[in-house]
């Protein structure tokens, strides 16, 4: 999908995230002038619109270049999927920009406290990827009522508490953020099951659970691609210097790869089939949903078992943080930890 010069290019600046925690700005305006973040959103508010199993692509080869911009390009789109719910006017307010990207989290938390014209807000949520660079921020709060509604804080609102200190992805700023007393009014709120405009396409209207573990899935198949390509140049290295256990290497390599190019096409092959589902009859069952749940995480499951036991035969390279193979390898096992596609 991209250009060698691009992804070597993309590559070369790796480590320099991993060790940093930062995206350098030419990426991040990389990212921007590709829309990235803006998968999900109208052509009307400069967005590209998608698909469902077009986006997952798009993820998965953002992530193969590089596992922290394809973590960050799946989390971003993702936050497209609540423009149908924000009123008209505030939606092309927010997402109108170039720069347009949310940060924040879906777990509720904190207070929010009912007033005239809105509601007064405080609370802490973690793990927000994109917080240093994100537009605006939103988050879910109970209500006095026990009512979960959603907030949208803008960046003078918020305090991002620097708390990212995870084994890989480490560029993808999943921070803590924290709210103190915020004034939100009624219009800065949501709720995910009420549609406020006419910004929503069928991607929108897709199920959420479905929706996640196919987007973290395209990001580990990435990275888990890019992992077998590195890998390939250890072995070849190994090989050309005459180290002969290395052919057994070679073998193993070429058998995972295999059995790896058949999980990237099944994934595919039941993302269609569920996407066809969705836009033939506009529901999904839940035996539908379960079954491709239980296919995710089998999957992702066996590929992370051969790519730890692939690890054991690469010698002390793999085990080494400043080589590129540990890095993908850390980026990948962070990736996966979501609790949407562990076994559980």
């Amino acid at each position: 999908m991209y250009s060698k010069a691009l992804v070597d290019d993309i590559r070369s600046q790796a480590m320099y995230i991993d060790y940093s925690g930062v995206i350098p700005e030419g990426l991040l305006q990389w990212l921007y002038e590709e829309k990235l973040f803006k998968l999900f959103i109208p052509e009307a508010l400069g967005g590209r619109m998608l698909d469902l199993p077009a986006a997952l692509r798009v993820f998965q080869s953002v992530a193969e270049m590089e596992g922290n911009l394809g973590w960050l390009t799946a989390i971003g789109s993702g936050g497209g999927m609540f423009i149908p719910n924000i009123e008209r006017s505030l939606a092309e307010q927010l997402f109108k920009d170039e720069k347009a990207v949310i940060a924040g989290s879906g777990y509720p938390n904190g207070s929010a406290r009912k007033i005239d014209g809105g509601y007064i807000v405080s609370g802490e949520w973690k793990y927000c990827s994109g917080s240093p660079f994100a537009s605006f921020y939103t988050a879910n709060s109970r209500t006095e009522e026990g009512e979960v509604r959603s907030f949208i804080f803008m960046p003078h609102q918020v305090e991002i508490i620097e708390d990212w200190n995870a084994l890989g992805l480490r560029g993808t700023g999943s921070h803590t953020i924290r709210v103190r007393n915020a004034l939100i009014s009624d219009e800065y709120t949501f709720q995910l099951d009420v549609s406020q405009n006419e910004y929503a396409g069928p991607v929108h209207s897709f199920a959420f659970l479905p929706f996640s573990q196919a987007s973290f899935m395209a990001v580990c198949l990435g990275i888990t691609k890019h992992f077998y390509q590195e890998a390939r140049q250890i072995v070849k290295r190994r090989m050309k210097s005459d180290d002969k256990r290395f052919h057994s290497v070679d073998q193993l390599l070429a058998e995972q790869e295999a059995i790896f190019q058949q999980k990237v096409d099944t994934f595919y092959t039941e993302i269609e089939e569920l996407w066809n589902l969705h836009i033939n009859e506009n529901t999904l069952s839940e035996t539908a949903i379960n079954r491709f749940s239980t296919i995710c995480k089998a999957d992702l499951q066996q590929v992370i078992q051969e790519v730890d036991t692939l690890m054991r035969y690469l010698g002390m390279e793999a085990i080494m943080e400043t080589s590129s193979l540990n890095k993908i390898w850390r980026d990948l096992h962070t990736a996966s930890q979501h609790a949407f596609i562990t076994p559980l």
